[in-house]
C-alpha cells in the first residue's frame, strides 16, 4: 500500500468518524467491490456475498456510532469483518448436497460429473479455508484471493513480514492436510 493511499484512507476514516456522508460514500464505493469479490470467492453465492458486504458496512457503522472502530488500516478492518461473517456463516451452515439435476446438459457445457467434481472441490477448499484460525484464513484470503503482497498484509495487520509469512506457511500446511484428508474421505 503506497503512502498516498494510506493518507487518503486516513482522511476517509477521519471523515467517517465525524459521520461525513461524503467520506462514508467514498469508503463504500472504494471498498465494497473488493469485499464483494472476496465474499463471493469464499461463499460461491451472489446473494450471500451481497449479504456479507451489507453486514460488513452495517457493523462498521455500528462500531463508529459506538465510538469504536478502526483508527487506521480501514481496508484490513473491513476485510476482517467480512472474513468473520463468512466464518460464522460456515459454522452455522448445514452440509450441502449437490444434485445432478442442477446442471442442464447442453453441447457446450461440461459433463455433469465434471460440474459436480468442480463444485465439490470448490466447496472442499472453501470449507478448509474457513476451518483455519482467523489470522491464517485472513492472510491466505488476502494473499491468494485478493492478490495482496506480503508487505501490504503485514502493514494492514500491523505484523512483521516474517510473521505474515509464518502464518501463510502454517496455513498452507494445514490446508494441504485438510484437503488431503477430505479427498481420502471421499474415495
Amino acid at each position: 500500500m503506497n503512502r498516498l493511499m494510506l493518507l487518503d484512507e486516513n482522511e476517509l476514516l477521519q471523515g467517517a468518524q465525524r459521520w461525513d456522508l461524503d467520506a462514508l460514500g467514498k469508503i463504500y464505493d472504494a471498498y465494497s467491490p473488493g469485499l464483494y469479490r472476496y465474499a463471493w470467492r469464499l461463499l460461491g453465492d451472489v446473494q450471500l456475498a451481497e449479504d456479507c458486504v451489507s453486514v460488513t458496512f452495517e457493523r462498521f457503522l455500528q462500531a463508529l456510532q459506538n465510538g469504536r472502530g478502526p483508527r487506521n488500516h480501514l481496508q484490513a478492518y473491513l476485510y476482517r469483518i467480512a472474513h468473520n461473517w463468512v466464518t460464522d456463516h460456515y459454522r452455522k451452515k448445514q452440509p450441502t448436497t449437490i444434485s445432478l439435476e442442477d446442471h442442464e446438459l447442453e453441447d457446450d457445457h461440461p459433463l455433469p460429473e465434471t460440474c459436480v467434481n468442480t463444485r465439490q472441490q470448490q466447496e472442499m477448499v472453501r470449507n478448509a479455508l474457513n476451518q483455519l484460525p482467523p489470522d491464517q484464513g485472513l492472510v491466505m484470503s488476502l494473499k491468494y484471493l485478493e492478490g495482496w503482497e506480503s508487505e501490504q498484509i503485514a502493514s494492514a495487520l500491523e505484523r512483521s513480514i516474517g510473521a505474515v509469512k509464518a502464518l501463510q506457511h502454517r496455513a498452507t500446511a494445514a490446508l494441504r492436510k485438510k484437503i488431503e484428508f477430505s479427498e481420502t474421505a471421499h474415495e
